[in-house]
């Protein structure tokens, strides 16, 4: 990992530093040659007011992606911090609801979750799903689960057609879906009755309400007004966060302020993980050669392939003379002077995916000097050029 923390006196310091290192993450990753977008991220275990990620979009990818298909409106978050519009259109009909003709957006659908060994009614609209991220949250970080019918049968809470109707309110959890919307449908916690225009406050109630539904892809944006979701995969390869002051003062990390008090100092996190942002510009940068490394990662900026230079002092001259040259001017290059095949070594430049291959063959010397081209190049795009004007191409095909 490349770690990073900040300390600040307040909060919008605080503020001001993880802005600017999401606009340091912005240009590193642009010139590791990756388009990642900044989107909202759950904090997870290690807490905080607010995280982001850096996420590569790509099919590959282990995380889901939400972003909004507005032009300009820019909001994007995981799966497990996603937000959407709670709207009545709907597209799928649940068995029940379709039997009591209704949507399934006027029933109120109830879960059973144990959470720090405890049963819990989690209620929430029939036409979303549990967050399972998002109700750890509300919970206090308490890690949720399905329970099992062995534990809601032991909590005494009814197996079939069940609801918060009659529930201790201390064992029921509430998404806004189900408490802010009117007359709904819910079980009559007794095996195959329900019960009608169910209202929250009036027939049931929660100790904890919050958002805990989980969005996806054609739910509406909050974030403007005409918007929705689109589903993307992609590949995290930062995150930052604000931390506030929970490790400070769990640490005793204080400062004195302008006053002489002791203060706590408000922190941020910034990670990149290396590797994998190596994989991720391999991901984003490659063709089926193999890799196009941009110049700021790549391994080698030019490669200079010797064809039978152990048996051409031609080829052996030209070879290292542009190999001392690039070499002066600070240029990292790599001399390919291995008895192998011309075939093989041109196969191996573009595999590892140095920007720039300059080839001294006899058959280039043949044909005027040094066949150069850049590696998102296609072999027929090859050009050869003068021994004294070699070094000024390179440098111009490096900086394009």
């Amino acid at each position: 990992m490349k770690d990073a923390y900040s300390f600040d006196s307040d909060s919008e310091g605080m503020d001001a530093s993880f802005d600017a290192m999401a606009e340091a993450y912005r240009n590193i990753f642009s010139r590791c040659g990756l388009n990642a977008v900044m989107v909202e991220a759950d904090s997870g275990s290690i807490g905080g007011k607010d995280s982001a990620e850096f996420v590569l979009l790509a099919a590959s990818g282990e995380d889901t992606i939400l972003i909004c298909d507005s032009v300009g409106c820019g909001y994007g978050a995981n799966l497990e911090k996603a937000e959407f519009k709670k709207s009545e259109n709907v597209k799928t009909i649940e068995a029940l609801a379709n039997a009591e003709g209704v949507s399934s957006a006027k029933t109120a659908k109830a879960v059973f979750y144990t959470i720090d060994g405890r049963v819990y009614v989690v209620v929430i609209r029939g036409d979303y799903e549990v967050n399972e991220t998002k109700l750890r949250n509300l919970m206090d970080g308490h890690e949720p689960r399905l329970a099992t019918p062995e534990e809601v049968e032991a909590a005494g809470f009814p197996a079939g057609s069940a609801s918060a109707v009659g529930i201790d309110s201390e064992s029921v959890i509430a998404d806004y879906s189900a408490a802010e919307n009117a007359n709904l449908l819910a079980g009559a916690n007794e095996d195959g009755y329900h019960l009608r225009n169910v209202n929250f406050g009036r027939d049931w109630s929660a100790e904890y309400i919050g958002d805990i539904a989980a969005a996806l892809e054609g739910h509406d944006c909050t974030r403007c007004t005409d918007g929705q979701l689109k589903e993307y995969r992609g590949i995290e390869v930062g995150h930052i966060f604000k931390l506030v002051t929970i490790y400070s003062d769990a640490m005793d990390v204080k400062f004195n302020d302008v006053d002489g008090s002791l203060q706590s100092a408000y922190m941020g996190c910034y990670g990149i993980g290396t590797g994998r942002l190596l994989a991720a510009a391999v991901e984003a940068n490659h063709d089926d050669r193999g890799i196009v490394f941009p110049r700021s990662i790549a391994p080698f900026e030019v490669v200079v392939i010797g064809v039978n230079m152990h048996n051409n002092e031609d080829v052996s001259f030209h070879a290292e003379q542009l190999y001392g040259q690039l070499t002066k001017m600070g240029i990292d290059v790599l001399l390919d002077d291995r008895e192998e095949g011309p075939g093989a070594k041109f196969a191996d430049a573009d595999l590892i995916g140095m920007p720039v291959r300059a080839v001294v063959s006899p058959r280039s010397l043949k044909n005027g000097g040094i066949e150069i081209k850049h590696r998102r190049q296609s072999p027929s795009e090859a050009a050869v050029f003068s021994p004294t004007d070699a070094v000024a191409v390179i440098q111009k095909a490096l900086s394009s």
